[in-house]
This record gives C-alpha cells, sequence and structure tokens, in this order.
C-alpha cells in the first residue's frame, strides 16, 4: 500500500518493451535518430498542429529549461506559492534563467487573474529598480491534485496577451489532467492560449523521460543551446523519446492515467463516509488530500505498512496526508487502506 507519489511506481510494461526495441541496432546520436523524429511527429499530430519538442530526462529540467526559454535573466514568472516550480526544485528555474519567482496564493492551488492583477501592481515596467514581469507558469494537474479547465486556461491566456507575459504550464500530471477533463490536448494548451508545456510521462509510467513542448516553434529558438549547456542533451536521446512514443501509442496515456484517477476516485469514495475523516480538496486527477482523526491513527496505517505523505505539520491534533495513486495502484491495495482506516477509526 505504497501511496506516497505516482514516481514510487515502476515503468509500465508497455514502456520496457519500448526501450528494448529502440536498443536494437545502431541509431544517431544526440536526437538525430529517427525515433525523436517520429516523437515530433506524433506530438504534432496530438496536439493537432506542428510543435517544437525537445526531450529531458526530468520534470525540474524540463520547467527550468522552459521558463529560461521564455524569461529574459532580469524577468520575473508568477507562480503558485504550493508550485513544484517554487517548492520543490532546489532554485533550479532562478539557475537556469537567472529570473526571480513570485509565489502568489490561489485556493485549491490554481492561479486566478485577480491574484495576477494585484502582484502586478507592484511592478513598475521600465523601472531598473525592479524585474520585470515576464512569465506566467501554472501546473496541471496543480499540486492539491485540482485541474486547471480550459476556460480558465484561456482567461489567464488572455491576460497573459494582455500584459504580454508568456505562459507556461507544468504538466507533470497533464495526462490526469486530461482524464478528468475529457477534452483534446489541444483544447487545454495552445488553443486556449498556451505558449509551452513541460509534458510530464515519468508520472504516468515511463522509466524517466519528460518533454518541452513549445506551439509556437519559433519561440524555441534558443533552447537547444541551453538544453546543451544545461547537460540534458542526451547523447543516446532515442531512449527518452521511446518512452514518450510508448505512451502516445493506442492511447496507453490515457488508460494509464485514467486508472491512476481512477483509484484515487475509489480511495476517496472510501474514505470519506468513515467517522473523523475528511476530504479537503476537490479529487480531479490521482491525489487524494484527507484529514485524519488523529496523530494516533495515521501512525496506526504506518504501523500496518502503509505508506504515503504527511502533507503539513500537525497543528489541530488532525494531520493532513496526502495520497497518490498510480497507473499500478490495484483496487484490492485501495480497499485494503480503506479497510484499514475503517478498523482504526
Amino acid at each position: 500500500m505504497n501511496f506516497m507519489s505516482d514516481n514510487a511506481a515502476g515503468a509500465a510494461p508497455e514502456i520496457i518493451a519500448a526501450l528494448a526495441r529502440a536498443n536494437d541496432g545502431m541509431a544517431a546520436s544526440y536526437g538525430g535518430d529517427t525515433v525523436t523524429a517520429r516523437l515530433t511527429e506524433k506530438l504534432s499530430t496530438f496536439f493537432e498542429k506542428e510543435v517544437a519538442v525537445f526531450p529531458v530526462a526530468t520534470g525540474t529540467a524540463a520547467n527550468a529549461l522552459a521558463l529560461a526559454t521564455l524569461t529574459p535573466h532580469y524577468g520575473a514568472v508568477f507562480c503558485h506559492e504550493g508550485s513544484h516550480i517554487h517548492v520543490d526544485e532546489c532554485g533550479a528555474p532562478e539557475f537556469y534563467s537567472g529570473a526571480k519567482l513570485v509565489p502568489l496564493a490561489g485556493a485549491q492551488g490554481k492561479l486566478t487573474v485577480t491574484g495576477l492583477k494585484s502582484s502586478l501592481a507592484h511592478f513598475n515596467r521600465g523601472f531598473v529598480h525592479h524585474v520585470q514581469p515576464a512569465t506566467i507558469s501554472i501546473t496541471q494537474a496543480t499540486e492539491l491534485g485540482t485541474v486547471y479547465t480550459p476556460g480558465e486556461v484561456s482567461a489567464l491566456s488572455q491576460f497573459a496577451a494582455h500584459e504580454k507575459l508568456a505562459l507556461h504550464m507544468d504538466g507533470a500530471r497533464f495526462a490526469n489532467a486530461l482524464a478528468h477533463l475529457k477534452c483534446s490536448p489541444a483544447e487545454v494548451t495552445w488553443k486556449a492560449g498556451l505558449d509551452a508545456l513541460s509534458f510530464g510521462a515519468t508520472k504516468n509510467g515511463a522509466l524517466g523521460a519528460e518533454a518541452v513542448i513549445f506551439f509556437d516553434p519559433a519561440r524555441a529558438a534558443d533552447i537547444s543551446y541551453r538544453r546543451k549547456k544545461a547537460g540534458h542533451l542526451f547523447s543516446k536521446m532515442r531512449f527518452l523519446s521511446a518512452q514518450i512514443e510508448a505512451l502516445l501509442d493506442n492511447g496507453l496515456w490515457l488508460r494509464l492515467a485514467s486508472n491512476a484517477n481512477a483509484m484515487a476516485t475509489r480511495l476517496s469514495e472510501g474514505l470519506q463516509v468513515l467517522s473523523g475523516y475528511a476530504i479537503v480538496q476537490p479529487v480531479q486527477a490521482n491525489e487524494v488530500f484527507v484529514k485524519v482523526p488523529s496523530e494516533a491513527a495515521m501512525k496506526s496505517l504506518e504501523g500496518a505498512g502503509a505508506k504515503f505523505y504527511l502533507w503539513e505539520p500537525v497543528t489541530d491534533g488532525r494531520p493532513l496526508i496526502r495520497l497518490v495513486c498510480s497507473f499500478a495502484t490495484s483496487a484490492q491495495e485501495v480497499d485494503a487502506f480503506i479497510k484499514l482506516a475503517k478498523a482504526g477509526a
């Protein structure tokens, strides 16, 4: 019963098979291989337009390089105060871009036009003593497991366009968001005004692969050099590309993400009826945030072998924990956790 993270799961069998196929024979290095070329074509079909694609190994690299490409080194990147780029990437976006992250509050892990307007009011454009507003970065699905609708992305992009800001999306759980929205990838990205996407694969069954995607290839003019300088131009790029290609083939990405989401829904529905348990965020993707009755109840779950993340320090005697489901999470694991919680309730 490991609900620590979707990163705790291994790789999907289809991904391992794709890596074995990519390992057959010789191939051109540094992205000059046929697998990487096919990936660009398939992602262009996936998004219904020509896109520029840059595979990297980690989500941190994808976010940092995307933001560095969109943002001048004297610029400001507006993000949610709980976002991965602000809390969990050890300053990598600032290191690679030289820009300043500006964290903002927002309910359910989301940025709003109102919050952005309020923050922008404190910046003087053209004033040499201030960093200059340049980019907005949103997370899909958010760090609280909620999902931006196409309408919400569109509202942010319209504001960004009005303020001459770029719009970036950290899509570490992009597949989980799409599985919830049941819309096309295009509808919640470039059709809604998005400029760049960090396309997540690792959390959805890949061994270790992400991609930076630009919806206007002209905006990607210098990321190739940034990627090389950052040490993320893999010599055997085909092994990254093959993982993402396998996810795209035959809708594997959606099947894997749908299982993770379904298990999270099953988990939340089983816990919310138990005395002392309270779901504190809408369950829209594959994460469940739940208050448990007491620290003793939490320790009882841990003692029985359940693994999860204590989300914030305990202040009221009732721990808030995060439970994350993955492509590999089974109904049996979920039901076993619910049974343990019920026994200790």
